[in-house]
């Protein structure tokens, strides 16, 4: 019975670490395309493409979100 209870903890704990470690990744590459946009809304008003207030609006939404996101990666991923 006991070696039953240890191998299902053991396959719980390596189900958890799989899923958190993909949970992880996955949350910084969505960092990551934050801060690729970032680049972009930049290069689009130094090419006059977009107004710079609009531009302001975009990263403080950018900001805002890739926050809520490090906030999330750093309680439930680490």
């Amino acid at each position: 019975m006991k070696k039953i209870i240890i191998g299902i903890a053991a396959l719980g704990a390596m189900s958890f670490t799989s899923n958190q470690l993909y949970y992880s990744t996955q949350l910084v590459y969505a960092m990551n395309n934050i801060e690729d946009m970032k680049e972009w809304i930049i290069q689009d008003v130094e090419n006059n493409k977009i107004d710079s207030v609009y531009a302001e609006f975009y990263f403080e939404t950018l900001d805002e979100t890739h926050g809520f996101i490090n906030d999330f990666f750093e309680h439930q991923c680490k």
